[in-house]
């Protein structure tokens, strides 16, 4: 499957519900997602069945389809609930055993993407799990790495002093100041830059008058037209929609042009980028 979708379908918080909105948005068009080992908030074995269901019911084979999850901390992780490893563990040994357990929730035999669900509480043990992904990866196990939630780019730097990050999944949105230094070191350094909270945490930005004229001018959404920004500016957004017609609105959103408006265009931008 090609590393860099346009648009991955988010999990989280989908609890009982996650097999039927992962088909749901599949066969609405989707065909990347986003998951992780991380009990509290997803439900990855549901994700799994939800795939397994789209190939045996509808023909969705797996070589079509990104799969992306994540390797969760003790510190993310609910202790009240299974945990993926012993967290008496060493860090080597608690991401051999989470992928382990993500591999075979998700019945696959290899991810397209595996994420640090954020830098461990030092540097040294952020290092230590980092190589641990390399190693996956030289094995054929996973085919990207990358990292979530690190907002710090000498994190970044660090681990590339070992490997190259592929991919980094972060907050993208108004509240954080459009995460300008993170995003700016993965577009110079040829790095896929996801994004999630862009709609929920951009609620001024949704209801700004350029953006508003914008959407009423091209006959979109206002969700619509920062998705198309998003794509325009190097993000991969997650969308965690449970409408069907908002999975539609938000994979049509790539199709939009901005050719006959960039004047409106320029001026939205440049209200994110000042």
């Amino acid at each position: 499957m090609n590393l860099a979708p346009k648009l991955i379908y988010g999990t989280a918080w989908k609890g009982e519900k996650t097999t039927h909105l992962v088909i749901s948005a599949f066969l609405q068009g989707f065909r990347a997602v986003d998951t992780a080992c991380q009990p509290k908030h997803y439900r990855e074995d549901l994700v799994g069945e939800a795939l397994e269901i789209l190939q045996d019911k509808h023909s969705i084979k797996r070589e079509d389809v990104y799969i992306q999850t994540k390797f969760t901390p003790f510190s993310g992780q609910d202790p009240t609930q299974p945990l993926p490893y012993n967290s008496r563990d060493s860090i080597p040994a608690q991401i051999k055993s989470s992928l382990s357990k993500s591999l075979a929730s998700l019945r696959t035999s290899y991810l397209d993407a595996y994420l640090l669900h954020s830098p461990l509480r030092t540097l040294p043990l952020t290092m230590e799990a980092w190589r641990t992904l390399m190693a996956a990866q030289d094995e054929g196990t996973v085919r990207a790495i990358g990292i979530s939630n690190v907002y710090d780019v000498g994190v970044l730097k660090a681990l590339e002093k070992e490997r190259k990050v592929q991919i980094v999944q972060n907050r993208w949105y108004e509240g954080n100041a459009w995460d300008k230094e993170v995003w700016a070191y993965c577009k110079e350094n040829g790095i896929i830059y996801q994004s999630f909270w862009t709609l929920t945490g951009s609620p001024a930005l949704l209801t700004h008058p350029y953006t508003t004229s914008l959407a009423d001018k091209l006959d979109v959404t206002a969700e619509q037209i920062l998705f198309k920004l998003a794509h325009l500016n190097n993000v991969v957004p997650l969308s965690g929609t449970t409408s069907e017609l908002h999975m539609q609105q938000d994979l049509a959103a790539e199709r939009i042009v901005f050719k006959e408006v960039l004047d409106d265009y320029k001026r939205l931008t440049d209200l994110i980028w000042s």
